[in-house]
């Protein structure tokens, strides 16, 4: 009876917890505040499909060394970021580039939309899973069914309406999933002081070690990007403010990455349950009754949003970049061509490692960009050599990346 009652009132706290959150986050003051609203983009981009999937990925890869792996990932985000803060301020200065200097931002670009192309199909088949996780049709099949579904649907309304209705959704998806991931903390911070009063706290050997856990963690640099989307907010925002934006969302996510891995890894037993990815859901079913729902709920309206927000953001970039010659239209469709191919012939898990790939090779050009302007023309040969050793570590993700090794779950083939 009193297990029942405490569940009841842990239940009730998180929920309070989750709506106190989100009552703050709507507040006019704070949502209309200029540097928030510059901050929440890229934050949410960060721990949005990320947060979903990483924690378990590292309580099962890593054990006792899971904090370790992220704050290891998130330092290597944030030397990514620090060369792309760099160039924001240094075209800010120098608006007129170099010809190699405009030749690699070109490519860069290119590779940018590529990349989103990627990013959809993950966050899409993060949305199918998580959308049939609780449901009688929990299995492979309905999974990518879903998310074929969600990208056919994306491509009609961005084919014959565009996507400013549905853009609206993105600041109310991000409250929410912000004011949820605050219960999920809350509920795990309870779950953590349990365990340890009652001796129960775990500490597992890693399975991976050595070169495999490095190429293991080198294929997990997707679930803490995003930091770059206040590279792209010019229109908006002044450099200084999308330079402050960027730093704030990547102090803000590691903080809230650091506590769920430290929380996770410790108050669960790393085998207790399939790694999947929708794991972290059967792991808060221990923690609280009403944490799955709530997750779902964040899952699918993040997910959605987000693939919103990154097939905008490639449409619009290949119809900059080719001078109009392939419309938005056009570029909706490859996109949708290419998440329905990664959807049906790969698993969510080698997805994760694309996308990854992707988006390194995005780094690794704009490293290179920081390391010729701060060599060149900011007259900085050791920040030079920093960025330079930056794109040395994106091309080793490039080229080393791999999956982890997922058990049978809704996205397996």
């Amino acid at each position: 009876m009193k297990e029942g009652t405490d569940g009841l009132i842990q239940a009730i706290s998180i929920i309070a917890i989750s709506a106190a959150f989100l009552a703050l986050l709507l507040w006019p003051r704070v949502r209309k505040a200029p540097i928030w609203k510059a901050t929440v983009t890229p934050l949410a981009s960060i721990i949005g499909s990320g947060f979903l999937v990483l924690g378990p990925i590292l309580s099962d890869s890593y054990g006792k060394y899971a904090p370790l792996v992220m704050v290891l990932l998130c330092l290597a985000a944030y030397a990514f970021g620090s060369a792309i803060r760099f160039n924001i301020h240094n075209i800010d200065q120098t608006p007129d580039r170099s010809g190699p200097e405009r030749h690699v931002e070109y490519i860069a670009s290119w590779s940018l939309a590529f990349a989103y192309c990627i990013s959809v199909a993950y966050y899409l088949n993060l949305f199918g899973a998580f959308g049939v996780k609780m449901t009688p049709f929990n299995s492979p099949a309905y999974s990518k069914g879903l998310t074929s579904a969600a990208l056919i649907l994306i491509l009609a309304v961005g084919w014959l309406r565009g996507f400013s209705a549905m853009e609206r959704m993105e600041q109310i998806a991000v409250s929410l999933k912000l004011a949820i991931i605050a219960g999920l903390l809350a509920g795990l911070a309870i779950y953590f002081v349990k365990q340890a009063s009652d001796g129960q706290l775990v500490a597992s050997a890693p399975p991976e070690t050595g070169w495999a856990g490095i190429t293991l963690a080198f294929g997990l640099i997707i679930t803490v990007q995003g930091f770059e989307t206040s590279r792209y907010l010019g229109d908006e925002y002044k450099a200084p403010t999308r330079i402050r934006s960027m730093r704030y969302a990547q102090w803000l996510a590691t903080a809230i990455y650091m506590a769920y891995v430290l929380l996770l890894s410790y108050a669960f037993d790393a085998g207790s349950v399939p790694l999947t990815e929708t794991a972290i859901v059967d792991m808060m079913k221990v923690v609280s009754m009403v944490l799955p729902v709530l997750l779902i709920v964040a899952a699918l309206s993040a997910q959605f949003s987000a693939a919103i927000a990154d097939t905008s953001g490639a449409g619009g970039l290949a119809t900059e970049l080719s001078g109009g010659r392939i419309s938005s239209r056009m570029a909706y469709l490859i996109l949708v061509l290419i998440g329905l191919g990664l959807t049906w012939y790969a698993h969510i898990f080698e997805i994760i490692v694309y996308a990854s790939k992707a988006f390194a090779f995005y780094y690794a050009l704009q490293c290179g960009i920081a390391a010729f302007g701060a060599y060149r023309e900011a007259k900085q040969p050791v920040r030079a050599a920093f960025y330079a050793a930056c794109a040395v570590l994106a091309v080793a993700v490039l080229f080393f990346g791999q999956p982890v090794e997922g058990h049978s779950g809704p996205g397996n083939s």
